[in-house]
């Protein structure tokens, strides 16, 4: 008896609560999501909106109101959606298209709502300060980068370690280096930029011939860079980023020759050089998620190859203010096509200053990145890099950053026999970097 009372009573939940679920319509979600909406209570009124889509009442209002939840809870990943699904039905209202955009410029996907802003009101057009074209960006960012080994490098006794005797031996030892960097994005079509970038870096290094004797000499190279980068959002969310960057450098080579009367000499000749990388990267917002792909392919240093990556980008708050990225790198080689290199990079952002930080590690020679924004063509491989940003603004349109780069750097001192390559001996050191710049925002 007592199990059928029992049986019976749950039953009566069960019909009670399926009751309960029924009494949900279109008046009742508007009302009490209202009420929520009003009372301000966000957690609530997401719960609640998850409840009457369960039974399948959404509406205009519903998505709204769900959106401003996440919204005001500063999860505007979560939001956007929301925003996006209203304003499909209805783009008329200015707070809408307010919402809509600020949802994606604070989810981390500023190239997304650069695409609709073009079709909110003009009122909201001079809020947000958009312009359909015209220049959107300048920066310019300069750098020093030294070698704290590079006394002892230039006065180690490379000849004994492999035995020179008669053959010739040389060594290039980087002693320092400038860069200046100068960027220009403009948007020529409301949904096309184009990125621009001119980057100068000059570079001091010491020669030091082992021939019979030692002699030395100090030299230096010239490199321009020209970056030309569009990008566009192809559908809804479809992020592309195809780019050209442009070497063109000239510098000295320091050598010995042998004269006809067996007497040798030595000095400076000039050489000059180009190369060409062209990558394109793609990626999209799922969520918390942002995954992408970059392809890359050039010649650098005379050498052709192709380069592969892809990440996947995590929001943990479901915002820009925090991020990490892990990425892994394919490339082609003598062995063919393989992995070559793995990264973790991240961001934070505490109050107005943002803070980002990158580590590198694998085998680095000829490395692509940042959609081909930077290339290190420098001589030799790196097999490790560290580098932390700071980001902080300067009232609503300009922004400082700081930069420290740590990279460890592998060369090679080269043995030459009867003028062909016969040994070679590594050495590393650590390459140290600051830079500083400032861009303004239009």
């Amino acid at each position: 008896m007592s199990k059928r009372i029992v049986l019976m009573s749950l039953f009566i939940v069960f019909l009670t609560a399926v009751q309960a679920q029924e009494k949900l319509n279109f008046a009742v979600v508007d009302q009490r999501s209202y009420a929520l909406f009003q009372e301000k209570k966000w957690p609530e009124l997401i719960e609640f909106s998850e409840e009457a889509r369960k039974q399948g009442i959404d509406f205009f209002y519903l998505q709204v109101r769900t959106g401003i939840a996440w919204y005001n809870q500063g999860k505007y990943r979560n939001a956007a959606p929301w925003f996006l699904k209203a304003y499909e039905s209805d783009k008329s209202f200015d707070w809408l298209q307010e919402y809509v955009y600020y949802s994606l410029v604070y989810s981390g996907r500023s190239l997304e709502a650069v695409k609709y802003a073009p079709f909110f009101s003009d009122a909201l057009k001079k809020k947000i300060g958009f312009h359909d074209i015209g220049v959107t960006r300048l920066a310019y960012e300069t750098g020093y980068s030294f070698n704290p080994d590079f006394e002892s490098l230039k006065t180690h006794d490379f000849s004994t370690e492999v035995n020179l005797g008669d053959d010739y031996g040389e060594g290039y030892f980087l002693k320092n280096y400038t860069f200046h960097s100068f960027d220009l994005s403009h948007r020529v079509a409301p949904n096309f930029t184009l990125n621009h970038n001119l980057t100068y870096i000059g570079v001091n290094r010491e020669a030091v011939v082992d021939w019979s004797g030692q002699t030395t000499s100090p030299i230096s190279i010239n490199q321009f860079q020209y970056f030309i980068n569009p990008v566009w959002v192809i559908g809804k969310k479809l992020n592309i980023s195809p780019s050209l960057n442009l070497i063109f450098g000239s510098g000295d080579v320091y050598a010995g020759r042998l004269n006809r009367d067996s007497t040798k000499t030595y000095g400076i000749t000039k050489t000059s050089y180009s190369d060409a990388v062209f990558s394109t990267a793609v990626w999209s917002n799922f969520g918390n998620f942002s995954p992408g792909l970059e392809f890359n392919a050039g010649k650098i240093n005379d050498s052709k190859f192709t380069q592969l990556s892809s990440w996947v980008t995590y929001y943990p708050l479901s915002n820009a203010k925090l991020y990490i990225t892990p990425k892994v790198y394919f490339k082609s080689g003598t062995d063919g096509f393989g992995w070559n290199a793995m990264g973790i990079s991240g961001g934070a952002t505490l109050g107005k200053i943002h803070l980002s930080g990158q580590y590198l590690f694998g085998e680095m020679e000829n490395f692509v990145e940042s959609a081909g924004y930077v290339i290190a063509n420098f001589p030799g491989r790196s097999d490790r890099k560290m580098m932390g940003s700071v980001y902080f603004p300067l009232g609503k349109k300009y922004q400082f950053v700081f930069r420290y780069i740590n990279q460890n750097v592998i060369e090679k001192y080269q043995v030459y026999t009867e003028g062909y390559k016969s040994n070679t001996l590594e050495y590393k050191y650590l390459k140290h970097t600051i830079t500083a710049g400032i861009s303004w925002n239009f």
